[in-house]
């Protein structure tokens, strides 16, 4: 059970008033001697001006573009431009220690500047995907009770709106800086400014390391977001745990990927990762498959963060008239849904590279399984990242037998704290972190993924798990995506529905869907073929791109 929480640094203490109660926590673990953090401990310090000191104000830190304008900042130049900010927010402002501070804007350095400013002022970071509308972002105002937010000039509009609607159930309406806008307040222009005049360093405000420093809100693959409260000693975790032995980066490495700073895969992946080892992140504001190809081919990335539809469309592009030159890159990871395993081989035949897949929540912040190198068993997982601890259990609540289905459940230094919801009971069970997900492990502690554990089909007295399905409709020439659903039957209880987005030039016809129908009954039981097909020009997702199966039930 967690222990009683460090005196706190924050005089706004509402997030730590709506941490859930103490048997309501999931069993925390600090297995590896770096873990242990307690007392005074500021991430954002610890990454940027312990950056500094080890790696110098020199090195390389961040470069990419906003609005079309090029940047690229050393440790040191990235610290004068941050500690303007911070100094920015703490001074005419008025963030106090503890208030939470709404960030919206694409990936960029001055995105990158903004949420290192907000914690080393001892703000409460909450950074929200550019493309919500009014009302979700409304929502998030209201339930984190933001005072402050930092915006992309670009994308205001819609987030002035949503604060004057908020403002009746706050204390007082959230107030909206913009920067990018090029005006004498624009903090990008004071950070510019104070980058060539120079400035006194802004001392971080010294933290508890089990303050609050950032909420991060559910992507809704299952419906109403959840707010998933992280401190400052789990930002420092997922660098310790996951990419310090699994992914193992180098100083001389440029990371890149598509997943926004909103979603925490490409938090830790774009910005936590790379600072952390003291190596250079290349942040870009649309980063679909043709500009990621560009990026790696352009900057020479060794780095990428994506999730597999993303490899699977970079394999589209490595296979046109004129291929991208991807013989930079070294390290792949998958993240934020199942990686097929024809994707994970067609990736290694066309590039020598072995995917590093892994699962992840916002729950948990970052990875917790997986595997790398020659540790890698393709179409598995991997194996819980040092750090952590898992387990399949049964419907009792108890570890099943290797080789039987069951519930994923989690441990480490990281886990479930929800924002003042009763959801928490749901995901946390008995000091387990419940993440949804059916998964198989085997006898050498591999995890194999079945399905979200509500993914499972009961048809006919069959439980059938939607991911196998999917898995071989994938393998169709006839087939560019799927997803596979169960929808209502009076006959059978639920019946096996299959929705196709299907390769170019393949019709949707009656006779498409047939085909599909015989392939899969070829090639596994044919009580798991599809009994309906529908055909679609894209399956529904969120912005970060996990598969929203939800919709597709309410579609029947």
């Amino acid at each position: 059970m967690e222990p009683t929480l460090s005196p706190s640094a924050y005089t706004d203490t509402f997030a730590r008033d709506r941490l859930p109660p103490a048997e309501e926590w999931p069993e925390l673990r600090f297995t590896l001697p770096e873990l242990h953090r307690t007392g005074t401990l500021n991430c954002a310090g610890e990454l940027l001006d312990g950056g500094v000191g080890r790696y110098g104000a020199d090195r390389p830190c961040v470069r990419g573009e906003h609005d079309g304008v090029r940047h690229a900042w050393t440790f040191g130049g990235l610290r004068a431009r941050v500690d303007r900010i911070a100094r920015l927010l703490s001074g005419p402002l008025g963030v106090r220690p503890g208030n939470r501070v709404l960030l919206r804007g694409p990936n960029s350095p001055w995105l990158a500047a903004c949420w290192l400013a907000v914690l080393k002022a001892g703000g409460v970071v909450v950074t929200v995907l550019p493309v919500l509308r009014t009302e979700e972002l409304e929502a998030i105002l209201r339930s984190a009770r933001v005072s402050h937010a930092l915006c992309d000039a670009r994308f205001a509009d819609e987030l002035e709106e949503a604060a004057d609607r908020a403002a009746p159930h706050l204390e007082e309406r959230t107030g909206i800086t913009l920067y990018g806008d090029g005006g004498p307040q624009d903090p990008a222009v004071l950070a510019e400014r104070a980058a060539e005049e120079g400035e006194p360093p802004f001392e971080a405000v010294p933290t508890a390391a089990d303050d609050v420093a950032l909420i991060a809100y559910t992507s809704g693959t299952t419906g109403r977001p959840k707010g998933c409260v992280h401190f400052h000693r789990d930002v420092t975790a997922i660098a310790d745990t996951f990419s310090a032995h699994v992914l193992k980066p180098r100083p001389d490495d440029l990371f890149a990927g598509s997943p926004p700073f909103a979603f925490t895969f490409g938090l830790g992946g774009l910005l936590i990762f790379p600072m952390r080892a003291g190596a250079e992140t290349l942040l870009l504001e649309k980063a679909g498959p043709e500009r990621l190809a560009r990026a790696v081919h352009e900057e020479r990335v060794s780095v990428l963060f994506t999730a597999p539809t993303a490899y699977r469309a970079l394999l589209s592009e490595a296979s046109g008239a004129e291929p991208p030159d991807l013989s930079s890159l070294r390290r792949c990871v998958s993240a934020g849904e199942h990686l097929p395993e024809a994707v994970w081989h067609a990736w290694h035949e066309a590039t020598g590279l072995k995917l590093i897949d892994g699962i992840g929540a916002t729950e948990m912040l970052h990875i917790f399984i997986s595997a790398s190198d020659d540790d890698i068993r393709p179409g598995s997982t991997g194996r819980p990242v040092p750090g952590f601890t898992a387990e399949v259990l049964g419907e009792d609540g108890r570890p099943a037998p290797d080789g039987v289905p069951g519930r994923l459940a989690v441990r480490g230094p990281v886990g479930c704290r929800y924002l003042a919801d009763d959801r928490q009971r749901r995901y946390v069970r008995d000091g387990w972190n419940i993440t949804g997900d059916t998964y198989v492990r085997d006898a050498e502690g591999y995890f194999w993924y079945r399905s979200r554990s509500d993914d499972i089909i009961v048809s006919a007295g069959y439980n059938i798990a939607a991911i196998e399905v999917e898995e071989v409709l994938m393998r169709s020439p006839l087939v560019r995506e799927a997803a596979v659903v169960g929808v209502p039957d009076p006959d059978r209880g639920q019946v096996v529905k299959a929705v196709v987005v299907p390769a170019e030039g393949t019709p949707s016809d009656p006779a498409t869907a047939e085909a599909l129908k015989a392939f899969v009954k070829e090639r596994i039981a044919p009580y798991k073929t599809p009994r309906l097909v529908e055909f679609t020009a894209a399956l529904p997702r969120t912005e970060t791109g996990k598969l929203q199966r939800f919709k597709l039930r309410e579609n029947g």
